[in-house]
């Protein structure tokens, strides 16, 4: 029986899909590396790798139990498992929480710190979906549940969250409400009629020109903490690359067509991918 439904679970976490762990993955394990001053280890790595991969897993099956009287409604989520009606309720929530067991089990190996925080983490995870009948811009509330992985990792590797890590989640955060805001411009239209609040909506005329300073600020307050942490050339080297791919997005949202706002939403991972790479090589050449 497993067998035959796996293929609907696969589906139902976005396993074909993985920029969404991805955006969750780079900056957690960016922080990983600053937080051990260089590789982490092969226990810490596999840790929070498979970690982000199951509690992202976890939180698609919550998102769409949460959204599913409204996803029939909106062309590209129609056919999600659970709206369709492929998947019940209560099977996506076993799933989701089957899935949110291991990556806890997986936090028991670490240390009291991080189990603790786990806890706050979790919270946060489950009170976005539910985010957007209520805040004006529920991608801030996603921003931190996307970040969190950031003292998370500090506290595995430091048993302590130091002012650091939170500037770093700050920075991230802005990177989230960037991206998570292009996403948003992909359903505007859909969502204004089913009364839903997100950023695009929000933030109207001026979203365009809020993703970009986004971007900056996110940029910005990342290479101010690497500054003193990694060599010049590399951080500029990094940073010039990703500030080079946030143009380019840009002008991929500037129309605020759906195809273009979604492809930029898709590329953002490798945003995250090229801070991180920046990262590593510049605790290779210290």
């Amino acid at each position: 029986m497993l067998r035959g439904r796996l293929p609907l679970y696969l589906e139902l976490i976005r396993w074909d899909r993985p920029a969404g762990w991805l955006l969750l993955l780079w900056p957690t394990l960016s922080a990983l590396w600053i937080a051990s001053d260089g590789f982490p280890g092969f226990h810490l790595l596999l840790v929070f790798v498979a970690g982000t991969i199951l509690m992202r897993s976890a939180g698609c099956c919550v998102n769409d139990v949460a959204d599913r009287d409204f996803d029939r409604h909106v062309k590209r989520t129609a056919q999600r498992p659970v709206t369709s009606g492929r998947v019940g309720v209560k099977e996506a929530l076993t799933v989701g929480a089957v899935l949110a067991a291991a990556a806890f089990v997986l936090v028991l190996t670490t240390n009291a710190v991080t189990i603790a925080w786990s806890f706050a983490a979790l919270a946060i995870a489950l009170a976005y979906p539910f985010a957007k009948r209520f805040v004006s811009m529920p991608q801030a509330v996603l921003g931190v549940a996307f970040s969190f992985g950031i003292p998370m990792a500090f506290a595995a590797v430091q048993g302590r969250v130091p002012l650091v890590a939170w500037v770093l989640l700050l920075g991230n955060l802005f990177w989230v409400l960037a991206y998570d805001t292009e996403y948003a411009m992909v359903d505007r239209d859909d969502d204004l009629r089913l009364g839903m609040k997100t950023s695009a909506i929000t933030l109207g005329r001026a979203d365009v020109a809020v993703v970009m300073v986004c971007y900056a600020l996110y940029l910005a307050v990342w290479g101010i903490v690497l500054a003193a942490l990694i060599p010049a050339g590399v951080l500029m080297s990094g940073l010039l690359a990703a500030g080079a791919q946030a143009v380019w997005h840009y002008f991929l949202i500037r129309d605020r067509s759906r195809e273009g706002c979604f492809r930029a939403f898709r590329l953002n991972h490798w945003v995250g991918f090229t801070v991180f790479a920046a990262v590593v090589a510049g605790y290779a050449l210290k």
